[in-house]
């Protein structure tokens, strides 16, 4: 039986990330690894982001900030994909990325480059 964070939850993972990505993500759930997919949505999304004391745009900068930080590429560039949705500009994103840089490190900074760059050009291909 799903929680109503849960839902809600959902509701904000696939605004912000797309049906598509979602999908993906909850089909290739195993035993092993559905839990924390219901964890992520429940708390991640149903509690944080569905939270309306940030915007989604903010939401979404820091959240490429922070996981410049980690040096995460795979999750940088589902969440940069997101920021566009969110209807962040490229140029936001960069400026969030240099930020990023010059207090994590070049060579975070680097790594989350690149990811932004291919998620970027993937956006704009349509």
């Amino acid at each position: 039986m799903e929680s109503e964070k849960y839902k809600q939850g959902m509701n904000v993972r696939r605004e912000v990330l797309g049906d598509e990505y979602v999908d993906r993500a909850i089909d290739a759930a195993t035993d092993f690894n559905k839990p924390l997919q219901d964890l992520v949505t429940e708390n991640c999304w149903g509690e944080i982001w569905a939270n309306d004391a940030l915007p989604k745009q903010t939401r979404s900068l820091i959240t490429i900030a922070t996981l410049a930080a980690l040096k995460a590429p795979t999750e940088l560039k589902a969440h940069v994909r997101g920021a566009l949705r969110n209807g962040c500009s490229a140029q936001e994103i960069q400026a969030v990325l240099l930020q990023a840089t010059v207090y994590c490190g070049v060579p975070a900074g680097i790594e989350a480059f690149r990811a932004a760059k291919e998620a970027i050009e993937e956006w704009q291909k349509g």
